[in-house]
């Protein structure tokens, strides 16, 4: 630690803190009901104070990855009123809301929490934050010292160089020169030319008209500075861009002005005075306590080894009542006792917290069970929450010693039966006027409504997690738990151990069974609390209500409901598959020249990179030859027959364990039906994922994925009817990349591939080539994944050079389509995240890695608006299908969706009135949202299977 007054030099580390940055995230991080128990708010304040602890944390705990320790440390604000830049520019900034109203008064109390933590508080008069910054990066950069800028600020960006760093916490990335170019396209020197000639609207920076950072950066790279652009702009070859610098360069210049930070603030401390000093224990505590941050006040104590003072008494709540301290606790994240949580044993004690759940109009829930099949799980106990630390357990079906002879156990006592219980609850758990609370609700309301007690009314804090940080993170319980309230909940291995000794939570015993329940409405309703206030703030709300809450009980039912399948079909399949298994191994072994086991990469390894002496093989770290599908397909694209009869063996032994071998023991003995599980949260683009069984990966245009279709039976008297939406990321992609020539072929109704290969390869449609046609359709499709000519040529058999040839010529006749990419490739690098036409925000956390993932990156950064979108037309679709079902009163079900296709069953005579229907609601899916430019397009077909409908 340095000692204080001792001037900066080399092997010294000055941190600098953007202190009104740090406001902001914290208050929009937080729920924004965060209050003192006085009703004083602080929400902010809290979160600024569990950054610091964070900082102060990492820096005991790692020291610093720069290998110079901190030695300096400041924490900068904006000062209120005016700057110099408003001198120049009157209207700048001036676009900007004023700051939440229950933000204002967390301004000072943020500055005494710095000061709290003995850090410096540094504001000037006519400056902003950022230009104090620069100055001090300047004054300790010329002392030899590092520098380290803990800010997401774009505009200090232009600070970076060798010795200077910035830190940007929300993402935990360290931004040196090369992230600073692969951002601005330009080295950190030259951004604030960059910016000039871009402007920024947030800040009312006027710029150049019609001049992006892409643009702006492309100019500076060929001219070298701004001042050398403008005194050439009259060579500029493009006319509107030559018109654009020559009419507006006096308005670039001031733009220049506005962006540039000063370096030349006068300190308000010198640098010596910025040394790093502990905390006060008692100034840091008594400030945390009259916060009342009981959590963040024994964590200090802690760290500054002392015993934390005693717990503050609550102040009297300005309204005359304690709902504000009961609605939302001071402390983020507050501490979770569970000690209080009460154990429901009768049905007097059950009617207390039913009128609770009444009286508030919403409760967490969350059910306990024998297992993870909904369809097949024994309802042990019920948990319920109405406020933070106000939870209980009803257990019903506990049992307890090692039963007798025939094995059944004894109940536990002090139990309600479940019958009595479930008829209590019924009336609220079906009551829309009490909100119901989950984490993943679609199970729980399966297993009520098995139970007779369908829940109706619901939130679901998984999805809200989804809809705000989709991409980010894993959107378990216990993660957001520890993510968002700083909590480890019980953990279930701990209850029922795990693998072949795992017990099942009805031999649980009630003294552990009950805390870890009532936990879990604990912490669902505290994440609702510190999630949902999120949603209209950051522009979600409409994703979730309109493509995530209302889709739960819609999947709930579909579930249910199941899909039949024929176990005699599928066994004999499944011996099909082993005797021709047994032929393609008969001809593997023949090629080989030797018999080996064709299940063992590696000893398919050794037959093909060393007795074969085959290109392309890679060993693994276990010095075993690496065997992938992408190593077999280029091997068999280039003629090798013994890598084609591998993967025909490999996709036969897949689909044989998958599906008619594993089918017949996922049917359920009550329904004789098969019932998948759809995830709504599993993939970052809205697409739903099928488990337990994954019925969305059986392949359509093989002849074995045909064959296990067929045992998707209907009912007798019943019929499949599938409905697909045709080409619908095509249709999306000419959409949002507004393509005049594709969106007028679908509107014609041509057929899309054929247009393509016309425009591309200049042949006429009529009388084309099929080869030349296939070679369009897979660059069409292929362009919405970012297909590269390596891939392509590998799909078509044909050299890089000629694909690369085919996907440049296409380039040149939909130019929409290249801009479109680099736009969204832009957005993504810029903004963190990219988004669907209904306004799903899907993160790219890696957009500007390097090295081999910068492609595939950029290829999923840009097919995410397109597969978004089309997640988000059919979950609109399955939304409406179950009114548009009723209101034509037909008795058909929706069995499944896989991908862009619905499945339904229905009596046969209903079946041309259901492709109606269902055929209107899925093409007009997208309306009132979002008026789509392209048509969308339903292909429908009806059958006594499922391969015969499709």
């Amino acid at each position: 630690m340095s000692g204080q007054g001792r001037p900066l030099g080399p092997g010294d580390h000055l941190e600098l803190v953007d202190g009104s940055g740090f406001i902001f995230r914290a208050y929009h991080a937080l729920p924004p009901l965060t209050r003192r128990s006085d009703g004083l708010p602080v929400g902010a304040v809290a979160g600024f104070c569990n950054m610091i602890q964070k900082m102060i944390a990492e820096r005991a705990a790692d020291g610093d990855a720069s290998g110079c320790p901190v030695t300096h440390a400041a924490v900068i604000f904006d000062h209120p009123g005016k700057t110099f830049r408003n001198d120049i520019f009157p209207e700048y900034k001036a676009n900007r809301p004023p700051p939440p109203e229950d933000l204002v008064p967390q301004f000072p109390l943020v500055r005494e929490a710095a000061r709290a933590y003995n850090l410096p508080v540094i504001e000037a008069e006519g400056w902003e934050a950022d230009d104090i910054i620069a100055t001090y990066a300047r004054l300790a950069r010329e002392a030899g010292a590092k520098v380290t800028i803990i800010s997401s600020d774009k505009d200090l960006m232009q600070l970076v160089d060798e010795r200077v760093r910035l830190v940007d916490g929300m993402k935990n990335q360290v931004i040196g020169p090369e992230e600073v170019e692969a951002r601005f396209g330009v080295p950190p020197e030259r951004v604030v030319d960059v910016q000039a000639l871009a402007g920024d609207p947030v800040d009312n920076v006027p710029g150049a008209p019609g001049i992006g950072v892409k643009t702006a950066a492309k100019l500076i790279r060929e001219y070298g500075d701004l001042e050398n652009l403008l005194a050439h702009a009259q060579d500029i070859p493009q006319p509107k861009r030559r018109q654009t610098l020559l009419e507006n360069a006096e308005r670039i210049r001031m733009s220049r002005r506005l962006v540039e930070l000063a370096r030349d603030v006068p300190p308000p401390l010198p640098l010596e005075e910025l040394a790093l000093r502990k905390p006060d224990p008692q100034a840091l505590l008594d400030f945390l306590s009259r916060m009342e941050f009981r959590t963040l006040l024994r964590r200090a104590a802690r760290t500054l080894g002392v015993e934390p003072p005693a717990a503050p008494a609550p102040r009297p709540a300005e309204t005359g009542s304690d709902a504000g301290a009961d609605a939302a606790q001071a402390d983020p994240p507050a501490a979770i006792d569970r000690d209080g949580y009460e154990v429901v044993r009768d049905a007097a004690a059950l009617a207390r917290w039913i009128e609770m759940m009444n009286e508030r109009g919403e409760a967490a829930i969350d059910v306990e069970t024998t297992s993870l099949d909904e369809m097949r799980a024994d309802l042990v106990g019920l948990s319920i929450c109405v406020a933070p630390g106000r939870a209980c357990y009803v257990p019903f079906r506990h049992v307890e010693g090692d039963g007798d002879l025939l094995g059944a156990r004894k109940p536990a006592p002090g139990q309600m039966d479940r019958d009595e219980a479930l008829r209590m609850l019924a009336p609220t758990l079906a009551d829309p006027a009490v909100l119901k609370i989950g984490h993943n609700i679609k199970y729980d309301m399966k297993v009520l409504a098995r139970h007779g007690a369908p829940v109706i009314c619901h939130e679901d804090t998984m999805l809200i997690s989804y809809a705000l940080d989709a991409g980010l993170h894993g959107h378990g319980m216990d993660e957001l738990s520890h993510l968002h309230l700083g909590h480890e909940p019980l953990g279930i291995k701990e209850l029922i151990g795990s693998g072949k000794s795992a017990i099942t939570f009805d031999r649980v015993p009630l003294d552990k069974a009950a805390p870890y329940a009532a936990e879990d409405a604990d912490v669902t309703w505290r994440l609702r609390d510190a999630l949902r206030g999120r949603l209209p703030r950051e522009g979600l709300a409409t994703v979730y209500e309109t493509l995530e809450r209302p889709l739960v009980p819609v999947l709930a039912q579909m579930e249910m409901t199941g899909v039949k399948v024929d176990v005699p079909r599928l066994n004999r399949l499944s011996n099909e598959f082993a005797a021709r298994m047994a032929e393609l191994e008969a001809e593997i072994h023949a090629l080989a020249g030797q018999s080996f086991n064709v299940g063992s990469p590696r000893q398919l390894g050794e037959i093909l990179f060393e007795k074969m002496g085959l290109p392309g093989g890679k060993k693994g770290k276990s010095g075993a030859w690496s065997t992938p599908a992408d190593v077999l397909e280029t091997l068999a694209a280039e003629g090798n027959e013994l890598a084609a009869r591998v993967l025909d063996w490999r996709q036969l032994a897949k689909l044989k364990s998958t599906y008619t071998d594993a089918l017949p023991g996922h049917v359920n003995p009550e329904t004789g039906r098969v019932h998948t599980s759809f995830s709504l949260a599993a993939t970052t683009t809205g697409r739903l994922a099928s488990t337990d069984p994954n019925l969305q990966n059986i392949p359509v245009r093989t002849e074995a994925g045909r064959a296990i279709r067929e045992a998707f039976v209907a009912e007798e008297g019943s019929v499949i009817v599938s409905l697909d939406y045709s080409q619908i990321e095509l249709r999306i992609l000419a959409h949002i990349a507004d393509v005049p020539a594709l969106k007028d072929a679908f509107r014609k109704g041509m057929d899309i591939h054929a247009m393509t290969a016309s425009e591309v390869f200049g042949v006429p449609v009529e009388g084309m080539d099929p080869m030349v046609r296939r070679r369009a359709k897979a660059i069409n499709f292929g362009v919405i994944y970012g297909i590269s000519p390596f891939g392509l040529a590998n799909q078509l058999g044909i050299s890089r050079d000629e694909a690369r040839a085919f996907i440049d010529a296409y380039f040149q006749k939909f130019p929409e389509i290249r801009v479109y990419m680099d736009r969204t490739v832009e957005e993504a690098r810029r903004d963190g995240f990219v988004r669907t036409i209904f306004g799903r925000r899907i993160h790219t956390p890696e957009i500007n890695a390097r090295g081999p993932r910068a492609g595939f990156q950029q290829r999923a950064a840009i097919n995410a608006p397109i597969q978004g979108s089309a997640a988000d037309v059919i979950r609109r679709a399955m939304i409406r299908a179950p009114a548009a079902l009723r209101e034509a009163d037909l008795r058909a079900r929706m069995l499944l969706q896989v991908h862009d296709e619905l499945l339904f069953e229905c009596p046969e005579d209903e079946a041309p009135r259901l492709i109606e229907v269902m055929r209107a609601v899925m093409e007009g899916a997208p309306e009132p949202a979002v008026a789509m430019s392209t048509p969308l397009k339903v292909d429908a077909g009806v059958g006594r299977s499922w391969a015969e409908a499709h």
